[in-house]
């Protein structure tokens, strides 16, 4: 992938950054903020989608092995299979996106996400469920089955969603607050999981093993989910004048390589997503384990989890401040180092319950700061892909970032599978010590290593700074790419 820098230091115009924050001064609308109503209902989009996401990404596991009864082998085949899967159809879902021509005045991604949001629920639910009298094969079609069907509909939601940011708004510092509010809304919504399925599907089943508890908990989450998304949608318009070429064609699947591969920042926040959501998906999936069979009290699961979840949502609360005086670069650097120092002090440490919650909540609180500065980071990517190529593709790249991030979750799937089938894992029952230390190492010391190689990714790969940006923004609005005026065909 291309270096940024390169090619922000040979602009046409030769633009230095100290001139890019002039010439962005003297443009109203660069600088024109979209109502604070906006900003904040943006973030209600992403906290129906952990509603929605995050439950099966923490729960599914567990239900799927404890209570439906499949292996943990086979539940790590089916979520390393259906999200490899799904992240192949991220491109599909991107390009029908990008390919609509008839927008109305709900704009292009609105319509397309409340739909998809409205199915996702129902998904969810599904997913959630396993029908009686089932063999064992039979079990594992339908979970399969499901869990495709639920991947390809979440492609369709999320993809929009993701895409919305970058035409709400260019302002800097308006991105910087919508990936607040969408991280707060991830966070809460992981925290309101984390806090309240366990006790909501124990109030609607016998016990830990009844799949109707599961099932019908997931109702309530998934309805829930359906109602946020309608927040988002009803409160926020695509604001940004974009320069689209009217009689251009519909691009092909070069024109998909062109957007994705030409761009240096996306890949090195792709390169990075593999290992923050990884690590921050390995730490959910494990939770419930590490209380059960490590701290010997499963009660623990939703106060750790308050505890962890609770304090990440003021830590993100704190990005547009932190970000507006020191940058994102070096925000979501230090963040790293402390994220991993904790995670890996936590692993070495004798297992305590006071030491783990300490060092658990200070290690995902770091996480969570640079994974919400990221959805910034992604919405000035797109802005680079149309500044490079003079081709505007919000669906498209956002989908080749989400296929990361289901790479990611399928690693995290993996790697939390693999490490309970290879150390002996017995469903409800007493562990071996090899199983209690595998499960804290997948715990704490794989985040710690996660987060090492994630600082390293943003300090040397991410070449796109603040003051780069300011100057694409510029040109964009102006309706000029890197070679010339957008639309223009000669310059293709």
């Amino acid at each position: 992938m291309n270096n940024v820098s390169g090619h922000i230091n040979n602009t046409p115009e030769k633009v230095t950054p100290k001139e890019s924050i002039g010439k962005q001064i003297l443009d109203p609308e660069l600088n024109k903020h979209i109502p604070l109503s906006q900003k904040i209902s943006y973030g209600f989009g992403d906290f129906g989608n952990g509603f929605m996401f995050d439950l099966g990404q923490s729960y599914l596991t567990n239900f799927w092995t404890d209570a439906a009864g499949l292996p943990a082998a086979v539940v790590g085949g089916i979520f390393g299979f259906t999200k490899i899967f799904d992240a192949f159809m991220d491109p599909i879902a991107g390009s029908v996106i990008d390919g609509r021509k008839k927008i109305g005045p709900r704009g292009k991604f609105r319509p397309v996400m409340m739909i998809s949001a409205i199915l996702l629920g129902i998904m969810t639910v599904v997913t959630f469920t396993m029908p009686s009298g089932l063999s064992m094969t039979q079990k594992i079609i339908y979970a399969y089955a499901a869990y495709m069907i639920w991947g390809l509909i979440y492609s369709f939601t999320n993809d929009p969603y993701g895409s919305l940011a970058s035409v709400m708004s260019r302002n800097n510092d308006d991105r910087n607050f919508m990936a607040m509010t969408r991280q707060v809304g991830s966070v809460g919504a992981q925290f309101i999981a984390g806090v309240g399925f366990i006790p909501l599907m124990l109030m609607f089943g016998n016990d830990r093993t009844d799949t109707r508890g599961y099932m019908l908990a997931s109702v309530v989450f998934a309805i829930a989910g359906v109602l946020m998304f309608a927040v988002c949608y009803l409160g926020t318009r695509e604001n940004v004048n974009v320069h689209r070429d009217a009689n251009a064609k519909r691009e092909g699947f070069k024109d998909y390589l062109k957007v994705v591969f030409t761009n240096g920042p996306l890949g090195a926040v792709i390169l990075m997503q593999l290992f923050t959501i990884s690590a921050m998906n390995t730490n959910n999936q494990m939770m419930i384990y590490y209380a059960k069979y490590n701290l010997n009290n499963i009660g623990l699961q939703p106060i750790i989890n308050a505890i962890m979840m609770g304090t990440s949502i003021v830590g993100v609360f704190m990005i547009p401040s932190l970000t507006k005086r020191f940058g994102q670069k070096p925000v979501m650097m230090v963040s790293f180092i402390i994220g991993a120092t904790a995670n890996i002090l936590n692993f070495f440490i004798p297992t305590n319950v006071v030491t783990f919650i300490i060092l658990v909540t200070i290690g995902y609180t770091a996480l969570a700061i640079p994974n919400g500065i990221t959805w910034a980071l992604v919405s000035n990517c797109i802005d680079y892909g149309e500044w490079h190529t003079g081709m505007r593709k919000e669906a498209i790249t956002y989908a080749a970032f989400n296929f990361s991030r289901k790479i990611a979750q399928s690693l995290a799937a993996l790697v939390t599978a693999s490490v309970l089938a290879l150390t002996g894992y017995i469903a409800n029952a007493h562990q071996s010590s090899e199983t209690l230390k595998g499960i804290k190492g997948a715990m704490t010391l794989y985040p710690g290593i996660c987060l090492i190689v994630a600082a390293f990714i943003i300090v040397k790969l991410y070449k796109l700074s603040d003051n780069n940006y300011d100057t694409i923004a510029s040109d964009l609005q102006e309706g000029r790419w890197e070679k010339g005026k957008i639309g223009d065909k000669d310059n293709h």
